[in-house]
C-alpha cells in the first residue's frame, strides 16, 4: 500500500477543508504534506486525522500545516438545535466554556440563551 493510499482520508479532509498551497510528496519512505489551513481548528482536525491513521507515533509522514487566521480559533455558523454549550463542547471539549463564545460575540448576541440559525459566531482562541 502506498503512503498516499494509507493517508487518503487525511488528503481528502485537506481537500474538503480547502487547504491552500497544499502539497503532497512521497520521498525517502515518507509522505510529506503541507499547506495553509484557514484556522487553528482546521489544522487540529487534520492532525487528529493523521493520528487516527498513523497512531501516536507516525514515522512515515511529515506534515507542515500553517494557519492563515490566528485572531480566533474558528467561525461557526449556528444550525438549528445548537446552543452555546453544545458549540463550546464541540470546539473546546467543555460545555462550560460557553461564556467565552458569548463574550466574543456580544456585537450580535445579547443573551447567551438566544442564538439563531444562520448567525456566524467567532470561536475565540482558548
Amino acid at each position: 500500500m502506498s503512503l498516499q493510499a494509507k493517508y487518503r482520508s487525511v488528503l481528502d479532509l485537506g481537500q474538503e477543508l480547502g487547504i491552500q498551497e497544499g502539497y503532497v510528496e512521497e520521498k525517502d519512505g515518507k509522505l510529506h504534506i503541507g499547506g495553509i489551513a484557514e484556522t487553528q481548528y482546521e489544522k487540529n482536525l487534520l492532525w487528529d486525522k493523521i493520528k487516527e491513521v498513523g497512531g501516536d507515533d507516525f514515522p512515515d509522514i511529515a506534515a507542515n500545516i500553517k494557519v492563515a487566521v490566528t485572531d480566533y480559533y474558528h467561525k461557526h455558523t449556528v444550525k438549528s438545535g445548537d446552543t452555546l454549550s453544545k458549540i463550546a463542547k464541540q470546539y473546546y471539549g467543555e460545555a462550560g466554556k460557553y461564556m467565552k463564545i458569548f463574550n466574543a460575540n456580544t456585537d450580535i448576541l445579547k443573551n447567551p440563551d438566544l442564538i439563531k440559525p444562520g448567525q456566524e459566531l467567532i470561536i475565540p482562541n482558548e
